[in-house]
């Protein structure tokens, strides 16, 4: 999988930086990535692990739950500080403690160790999909869609410019959130809210429907991009997030069915 060089038509590969205190697991899977096309950096331990993403150049990070020093659930945090960067967790038991502290701590998917190749691809695939924003249709190479570093954190000197006839077709308004749609841009009382990847992509989803009610299977398939049965607490800890971002009463539970953004 490679991914278009700013400037030139030359392709990169896309850098997965993963983090795995098994040394044959870690090697086993980089190995795998690697025969897609994946370009791996590897770390066997948290700390090295932040070191090498405080480096830069990764599109996507896979982190085991379980390391030492720094384990995978406070490397995702530090990581969540300064970065929208996707990132996937391997949990050996599949726990719910494990799944909920890791999306809880910012991670947007997990996957159940030993994981098939195929699955785990897929899963990457997705999450970078996700990561270029675009919420109404995918290229047929995610990798290439992914550009590279395509998350961003938004820029808290940016105001929406309401003069520009531009922006006036493209914002939405809920009361005083404000979603530019075209610049993939939202703002709390005109202050610039950062949102990872999947947190943008559940918003813009829930703004395409504005009062309509979403099941989280609804959601797993448009926001995460599943062709099958997904575990649904990925979508209540995602909406968990997002509420504590653009505020917990604009996004309402609907008892039995699912969510739904408040007009």
């Amino acid at each position: 999988m490679s991914v278009p060089v700013a400037g030139g038509n030359a392709l990169a590969p896309v850098a997965i930086l993963l983090v795995e205190d098994d040394e044959v697991i870690r090697r086993s899977v980089a190995m795998a990535l690697e025969r897609y096309g994946y370009r791996v950096t590897s770390a066997g331990d948290g700390l090295t692990g932040l070191e090498l993403f405080r480096e830069g150049g990764h599109d996507l990070l896979l982190l085991d739950v379980m390391l030492p020093e720094l384990d995978g659930i406070g490397l995702c945090r530090r990581i969540r500080e300064t970065s929208t960067a996707p990132i996937l967790m391997m949990s050996a038991r599949g726990d719910t403690l494990d799944v909920v502290s890791g999306l809880e701590a910012g991670a947007d998917d997990y996957v159940v160790k030993p994981v098939d190749t195929a699955v785990l691809v897929a899963r990457i695939r997705s999450l970078l999909r996700r990561a270029t924003f675009a919420p109404t249709s995918a290229p047929a190479d995610p990798a290439v869609a992914a550009a590279g570093s395509a998350v961003r954190l938004l820029d808290r000197s940016a105001r929406p410019d309401q003069s520009d006839p531009r922006h006036q077709r493209t914002r939405l308004l809920f009361g005083d959130l404000t979603i530019d749609t075209a610049g993939l841009e939202v703002y709390l009382v005109g202050e610039p809210v950062a949102l990872a990847p999947t947190e943008l992509r559940m918003l813009l989803e829930f703004a395409a429907h504005p009062g309509i009610v979403l099941d989280r299977q609804t959601l797993l398939r448009n926001v995460w991009d599943y062709g099958w049965d997904g575990d649904t607490r990925v979508v209540d800890l995602c909406v968990q997030r997002l509420r504590r971002k653009i505020g917990a009463e604009r996004i309402e539970t609907v008892r039995g069915f699912g969510y739904k953004l408040r007009r």
